[in-house]
């Protein structure tokens, strides 16, 4: 059964930085092309960045470009998601998955794991 298992998250102050882990299993994690994705309170659930398999191709969305590092441990089944200068329009729900395109759909969501951002 492929599962994930996100954590990491918190209350931080803007400009603060956390990261975020995601352990993966159930599924050959190095195979496939791996994301993070967030859901903001009210909106959509949005894709922020995606690793290929071997790590070599990384790419983010523009409001995290530059601010979001996207990293992977296969050995570990863990993927990786350091958020520096964080901003208060980055608080949201934060969840990793397989690379899902066209549609963000899945039936393996995790629990994902909370991010404020708040003074």
């Amino acid at each position: 059964q492929v599962q994930f298992v996100e954590s990491g998250g918190g209350l931080v102050q803007p400009g603060g930085s956390l990261r975020l882990s995601c352990v993966a299993s159930g599924t050959p994690f190095s195979h496939y092309t791996m994301a993070w994705y967030r859901q903001a309170p009210g909106k959509q659930r949005e894709l922020i960045g995606a690793i290929t398999g071997g790590g070599i191709e990384i790419n983010y969305a523009d409001s995290v470009k530059g601010r979001f590092t996207i990293s992977r441990d296969n050995a570990k089944n863990t993927l990786y998601l350091q958020m520096n200068s964080l901003k208060s329009e980055d608080t949201a729900v934060y969840y990793c998955n397989k690379f899902l395109w066209p549609t963000i759909e899945s039936d393996y969501w995790g629990q994902g794991t909370q991010v404020t951002v708040s003074s």
